[in-house]
């Protein structure tokens, strides 16, 4: 029977819709028009319905329906529809009725099937609609970077395999706009994919994977506990702009983790906003069901962000029915995270041990409908087990005993080969801390650890230059040689206590390395050295005069990182050791605390027990030869002469100056007395600084350095006065206790007291490349260890 076609939904709204587009009819309800019928059927859909699309044609003499499912489409794609509808529909509006009549609907179907056909590949929905059924086709629309791929065979897309400490990103090519406009509010948005983790060793994570909006589709992040999202130097930073949901199956205590089986919320950092346990909530009442991320199974994951309520629900399941209730809820408003537009996508890493994480299919709506549903029946399949070929080996080896012998020699060579230069990790070091490097990987950093790499060498070992082959991360590697495997087992732990800390004035541990006895420490890498060069170097050809915003900067981002140390973590740290050549400074002329190699560390309202004095002579608080126990007032002491040096451009003991002026304590002391302490300031300046600042940070450093340790004022007193919310008080100082410091100081300890600055350059480009002139004078070594008698 020839069916002929009737308007989808007759009303007024219908109509008048109809007769502004010039599409007239006789009479409501009545198939004469057929134009009508196509305008209505696929244009009240495409504007109503955005996220569920369909052309609807009904029977006139049924009551039956049929629907031509659509994937969702753009604006654009809607007027393309439309024009392309439009001259057909003029022609049938000057036909009869009969014409209409005789159309039957297969043939409607076929001809819009043949005009929406292209429309039917785009996977691009409207609003920002996603829907990736499988990979396959995807190439041209997924972004990828590291060692991200699509499998061509099924379309699944392997965000990393099972090496170690690479990562993967995989982002939508094109942002998205996230936001009414650039100082607008944040569209709600929802999306489900489906994942799965497949570790390389079972029950041992190999890191995690996360889905994310990134204001870049690759991101100059880092693999391993990172997730290829950020870096050591812009963690916490707001001009990240980064939203992400991690499921992480490594415990990194530095972020704060909670287990090794987990989900989190994060905002600009990987030290989540909220986490949780990895599980779910049965819908038949039987409570929370634990998820195991590592299984190697699918899992679903649904995100929704409600931007009325401003509450992000997370939720997962092993199966494509979306629990009720999430396991994760975190109220935020996305408004001051998000960038008008922003690129959706995954990203993965692999550390020390590795884990293949897959996307099986993904789909993403922004607007207040859901996103599309996943049937899992219908995405590409996980890779199976790998098989085992010991069977076809001893086949092969039975062969011929020749061959047998040459792959046994050749084993043997080999294993021998890689024992010799193996990193072998024992029991007492997975305490350690997840920053182990293979020394393979540092060698290729430092080029072999080349003399052109080199930027300083000490009585603890060399630090050389490098830049991580994965990454492309900038790092200072210090090679310290160690002989007694006790004492480097307790060196090992201690630097890994240390290598917890995290500020931003403070050079960052990112790892360490054993190698036959010898030990190697990981840091973020300084370009432009210690500050000691800029303040004492007499060629101010290669290093220019720092002005005093630059050094009142320094100095409080100083104060700021020994304030952390002293308060902020979870053990007193005391770093003993503090002074001009251990401030390093970044590319942004960030001063930053380094040279933990004398710091120690006892808890909050403990004493400190060792009884060593070590450190620097011009900086030792005069207690420490009396009682030999370094506290956070030795510390502060060693903190005035760095402000001492900083304000006057030149070292606290200085044997070429006259006589009154040998010690630079004094010196100031005696002009304070006299009214005159400006004359101490570096004349390198050129009297073009704020007195007041000034007068305020020589008044300080003196009130540091005060001989009585209990007058001196905490770092956290220190900084309020930096800050301006405090006057510093008027300095005094008993003078016997300054006769008897300097009766207990010889001439000849002064000369062999400056530490760091009796550098000349040799050869290299490199503004830290340094060399001691002379035996008398050890190196600068602010990355480590060296320089210093333990």
């Amino acid at each position: 029977m020839a069916r002929s076609l009737g308007a989808f939904g007759n009303n007024d709204e219908d109509d008048d819709l109809a007769h502004q587009c010039g599409w007239g009819i006789k009479q409501k309800g009545t198939p004469s028009n057929i134009s009508y019928a196509y305008f209505i059927s696929l244009y009240r859909p495409l504007s109503r319905e955005p996220n569920n699309r369909h052309l609807q044609i009904q029977s006139s003499d049924t009551d039956t329906q049929e629907r031509l499912l659509l994937p969702s489409t753009s604006l654009e794609t809607e007027y393309l529809i439309l024009a392309l509808l439009l001259p057909l529909s003029s022609i049938l509006h000057r036909e009869n009725h009969y014409m209409a009549a005789c159309l039957t609907l297969p043939w409607a179907l076929f001809s819009l099937l043949f005009l929406l056909l292209p429309l039917a590949k785009s996977q691009q929905g409207g609003g920002g609609g996603l829907y990736f059924p499988g990979f396959k086709y995807a190439a041209a629309n997924i972004s990828l970077a590291g060692i991200a791929k699509i499998q061509p065979a099924n379309g699944l897309l392997e965000l990393t395999n099972h090496t170690s400490r690479l990562l993967g990103h995989a982002f939508y090519s094109s942002p998205l706009r996230l936001k009414t406009s650039p100082n607008g509010s944040a569209l709600s948005f929802s999306t489900c994919f489906v994942f799965s983790i497949v570790p390389e060793y079972a029950k041992l994570g190999g890191h995690g994977l996360a889905f994310a909006l990134s204001p870049s589709p690759n991101p100059a992040a880092l693999p391993s506990q990172y997730l290829g999202l950020l870096n050591s130097s812009d963690m916490g930073n707001f001009s990240n702009h980064l939203f992400a949901v991690e499921f992480d199956t490594v415990q990194d205590f530095e972020f704060g983790d909670i287990n090794d089986n987990h989900i989190g919320i994060d905002i600009n950092s990987l030290a989540s906003n909220k986490s949780t346990a990895a599980a779910y909530y049965a819908d038949d009442g039987s409570g929370k069901v634990d998820l195991n991320l590592k299984s190697g199974k699918p899992n679903f994951a649904w995100i929704d962000y409600d931007s009325r309520s401003t509450v992000v629900n997370v939720t997962v399941s092993p199966n494509s029915t979306k629990p009720s209730k999430p396991i994760l809820s975190y109220k935020v408003d996305l408004t001051p995270i998000l960038d008008e537009y922003m690129y959706v996508g995954f990203s993965a890493s692999t550390g020390l041990l590795a884990s293949s994480h897959y996307v099986l299919g993904w789909s993403f709506a922004i607007g207040g409908g859901g996103s599309r549903a996943l049937d899992l029946s219908s995405l590409p399949l996980l890779p199976g087990p790998k098989k085992n070929h010991r069977s076809a080996l001893a086949i092969g080896l039975s062969v011929s005993a020749v061959f047998v012998l040459i792959l046994a020699i050749a084993t043997v060579f080999y294993l021998v080969r890689k024992m010799r230069n193996a990193d072998p990790i024992e029991d007492w070091e997975l305490d350690i801390g997840p920053h182990r490097f293979s020394y393979r990987e540092l060698k290729r950093a430092t080029n072999g650890f080349k003399g052109k790499e080199l930027l300083g060498a000490g009585g603890f070992g060399q630090v050389y230059r490098g830049t991580l082959v994965n990454s492309g991360a900038e790092i200072a590697v210090k090679r310290i040689s160690h002989e007694s495997k006790q004492g480097l087992r307790e060196f090992v732990s201690e630097i890994s206590t240390i290598g917890r800390l995290r500020h931003r004035n403070i050079v960052q541990l990112l790892g360490w390395c054993r190698r036959r006895g010898d030990l190697l420490l990981v840091y973020e890498f300084m370009p432009n050295g210690s500050l000691d060069k800029f303040l004492f170097d007499g060629d101010l050809k290669k290093t220019p005069t720092l002005s005093w915003p630059q050094r009142f900067h320094i100095i409080k981002g100083v104060a700021s990182g020994l304030l952390y140390l002293h308060e902020g973590y979870e053990q007193v740290v005391i770093h003993r050791d503090v002074k001009a050549s251990n401030v390093l400074l970044d590319a942004e002329m960030n001063g930053r605390l380094g040279d933990f190699g004398l710091a120690r560390l006892y808890d909050h309202g403990s004493n400190p027990s060792t009884t060593r004095v070590v450190g620097t002579l011009g900086y030792l608080a005069p207690e420490l030869s009396r009682t030999g126990k370094a506290d956070a007032l030795s510390d502060v002491y060693a903190f005035g002469a760095f402000l001492l040096e900083t304000v006057c451009g030149r070292r606290p003991i200085e044997p070429k100056a006259p006589a009154e002026e040998l010690v630079l304590m004094d010196w100031a002391w005696e002009r304070y007395r006299e009214g005159r302490v400006l004359d101490v300031v570096d004349s390198k300046m050129e009297g073009q600084f704020d007195e007041r600042e000034v007068l305020m940070v020589l008044k300080l450093g003196l009130l540091c350095s005060n001989s009585k340790p209990h007058q001196r004022p905490s770092m956290r007193l220190v900084m309020r006065y930096l800050d301006g919310e405090a006057e510093v008080p008027e300095s005094a100082r008993a003078q016997e206790a300054l006769e008897a410091e300097r009766g207990r100081i010889e001439f000849e300890d002064f000369i062999n007291s400056f530490a760091s600055s009796s550098f000349e350059k040799m050869g290299s480009s490199d503004p830290s490349f340094v060399m001691p002139v002379s035996a008398n004078s050890p190196p600068s070594f602010p990355y480590g260890y060296a320089g210093h008698t333990r």
